[in-house]
């Protein structure tokens, strides 16, 4: 039933999306982009990525797991291939989890490993939104973007509040469901808490590499003729970044669509040209999971690491 609930919100917003958004408009940005410009997005993407593999590596080895380059590798491109196939973005998060701790024996670690590179990534996203709030300036946002900017300072200050909150209140008084999700949680934040240097390095990773990718979407609008400074790109990218991992969808599809045009539109930006630049981010994500799933493809010819049996006919 989850599943099809998402199915039928990526297909609801894509059917709006086809009917409301002027596609002349659209084509007409998109004949502005040359294939190279697109390669060079893709390349960027690649390297952020390759940057990312070292990042989650880190964390699995602060947690215990000796997991070498090539297999960290290894697992990673096969995590960014499953964001292709499964229902939701942490879709890949938990097969690269499952094939980490087979190869280093340790689930425990490859699961910390994971919850803090999860964990570091959103805190970065909401930093660098906070940094283009203030880089925009609040009062010239209009209305709308006032009360988007509002509600994310007062979401990370309540995230702020709400975490010392979970780490105050015993796991037993929680509900049954909510319990697992918390118990990661906690472990996440106490090896940050009692690892400061781990944590800065990675939060500093994290910043760096999705920084990166907000430069390169920016790099897409301006190729497309939308004109934004960096700062208003920071605040709305990660922003709707953030919706899109919500497991409402199909790996975000339209709903990153739909919130990136929502939110550029104050600004000035037409919706087709919101819609678009997404549109053709998406592109470069179908583009980078392929190349993963190629490497992953090379790599298990060199040292094959069990997948779930999903999946492990793809590497033969």
């Amino acid at each position: 039933m989850k599943r099809w609930l998402r199915v039928f919100v990526s297909v609801g917003l894509l059917a709006l999306i086809v009917w409301f958004i002027p596609w002349d408009v659209a084509r007409e940005a998109l004949s502005r982009v040359r294939l190279s410009q697109w390669v060079v997005v893709l390349t960027g993407f690649v390297a952020g990525h390759l940057v990312s593999v070292f990042k989650w590596r880190h964390f699995v080895r602060a947690g215990g797991g000796d997991l070498s380059v090539r297999d960290a590798a290894q697992c990673y491109s096969a995590g960014l291939f499953a964001n292709l196939c499964l229902p939701s973005l942490a879709g890949g998060d938990v097969l690269r989890l499952v094939m980490a701790g087979r190869v280093i024996g340790r689930p425990a670690a490859a699961l910390l490993g994971g919850v803090l590179d999860r964990l570091t990534d959103m805190i970065a996203m909401a930093l660098l939104s906070g940094a283009g709030a203030l880089l925009v300036g609040v009062r010239s946002t209009g209305p709308f973007m006032q009360a988007v900017t509002f509600t994310l300072l007062a979401g990370i200050v309540g995230a702020a509040g709400g975490l010392v909150v979970i780490g105050r209140v015993p796991l037993a008084k929680w509900p049954r469901k909510l319990r697992r999700p918390i118990a990661k949680l906690l472990v996440g934040l106490r090896q940050l808490r009692t690892r400061p240097a781990v944590a800065v390095e990675g939060l500093v990773l994290s910043l760096s590499i999705q920084g990166f990718f907000v430069w390169l979407n920016m790099y897409l609008g301006t190729a497309l003729g939308v004109e934004q400074p960096f700062g208003v790109w920071l605040l709305v990218w990660p922003l709707a970044k953030v919706v899109s991992l919500l497991p409402i969808s199909l790996g975000g599809l339209a709903v990153r669509e739909a919130s990136l045009a929502a939110l550029l539109a104050p600004f000035g930006v037409p919706l087709a040209l919101g819609v678009t630049v997404s549109l053709l981010w998406q592109s470069v994500l179908i583009g980078g999971g392929l190349l993963g799933g190629l490497a992953w493809f090379v790599l298990s010819k060199l040292r094959p690491i069990p997948a779930p049996p999903l999946f492990a006919s793809r590497t033969r």
